[in-house]
């Protein structure tokens, strides 16, 4: 395409508006407070979440609070460099290009409206989900600034129905794995040290589950910085920089490290009774649902997936064995976190608007 026009193609086949002069009077300080509240983000998502990894194995008394946490920040530090597929979707999918471009308060206003939510919710102790606040203000700042043309429509539907159908899916496999497991263990008569030797297996799921945790959670962040670099010019392709792995995958694992003790009281212990083999299997369950949504690509929401898995567990044992008030607390806590996290997008940036004309 000719350069007088002023488009320029991308590898991933979008086009972007090149107007250097705009971006150098406008940008690099946004660019700057992007990737400052974007690992802010990361961090509060790491300690908002940290029940997603050890709730149940400190409910089982499998792990000891100090090495769980511990086991949890290094296995999310291992996940965040493994996979970058979660990123590019974020980078790509959720809002235009265009959109970015032209008003960069909208990306702030979402992360400033994320972190906000991610702190309420967290004080509440309520496990809702980091990645339906980020993806809610997202749209919600973006339709504010832009209108629907700013929205990327299939982008955001896709991401939608993950974020919509994880959450049964992983109930379905908490249910199937602690089912095979009874069973396994009637057939083998194991009824004497069967709870020694799901101890032991349940530090492997906390493994697994926190380093799932890691692929996923983190690369939304670095999927924001991305972006940001790429319209600012400083990158031409999506290929996420080193140091924004880096940066990305050590603000998750400090801020999983701080740990966040009001959810996993809620997580561990408010959903049903855990032993250490339905610990095991909702690790398994939830940490496969998790990893198989990397695989493709996929934001998920940790947080529901885990205590969605939990559920499928306790029902194993019959309707009566789930709390089911704080499982409609955190069913309503899923449903209204996307909304409200739009409502509060679009007041952040016209609160930006307002402050910064």
């Amino acid at each position: 395409m000719p350069a007088k026009s002023g488009i320029r193609p991308r590898t991933t086949g979008i086009y972007f508006l090149r107007s250097p002069a705009a971006v150098t009077e406008t940008f690099p300080l946004s660019l700057l407070l992007i990737i400052l509240l974007a690992l802010i983000f990361d961090y509060i998502n790491g300690f908002h979440d940290t029940a997603n990894a050890i709730a149940t194995s400190l409910a089982t008394g499998a792990l000891a609070p100090r090495t769980a946490v511990i086991l949890a920040a290094g296995m999310n530090l291992l996940g965040a460099f493994t996979f970058t597929g979660v990123a590019l979707t974020i980078a790509e999918g959720i809002i235009t290009p265009y959109a970015l471009l032209q008003n960069p308060r909208a990306v702030t206003a979402a992360l400033l409206a994320a972190v906000c939510w991610n702190l309420l919710t967290w004080y509440r102790g309520l496990p809702s989900s980091s990645s339906h606040a980020l993806v809610g203000a997202l749209a919600g700042a973006t339709l504010a600034a832009c209108g629907p043309g700013g929205v990327n429509t299939g982008g955001l539907c896709n991401i939608l129905q993950s974020l919509i159908l994880s959450p049964p899916l992983a109930l379905l496999a908490g249910f199937t794995t602690m089912l095979i497991i009874t069973l396994y263990a009637r057939l083998c008569r194991l009824q004497g040290g069967l709870y020694n030797r799901f101890r032991q297996l349940q530090r492997l799921g906390a493994a697994l589950q926190a380093f799932s945790h890691g692929t996923n959670d983190a690369q939304k962040t670095m999927g924001i910085i991305t972006l940001a670099l790429v319209l600012a010019g400083n990158q031409e392709t999506f290929t996420v920089p080193l140091w924004v792995k880096i940066c990305s995958a050590l603000a998750l694992a400090l801020g999983t490290a701080r740990g966040g003790w009001r959810i996993i009281r809620t997580v561990g212990r408010g959903i049903t009774p855990l032993d250490p083999p339905a610990g095991f299997a909702a690790d398994l369950g939830s940490g496969a649902v998790i990893l198989g949504a990397t695989l493709w690509g996929l934001p998920v929401s940790t947080t529901h997936v885990i205590s969605s898995s939990i559920t499928g567990v306790g029902l194993t044992r019959g309707k009566g064995a789930v709390h089911w008030s704080t499982v409609g607390k955190i069913l309503l806590a899923w449903l209204f976190t996307l909304p409200a996290s739009a409502a509060m997008g679009a007041a952040f940036y016209f609160l930006c608007l307002a402050l910064a004309p």
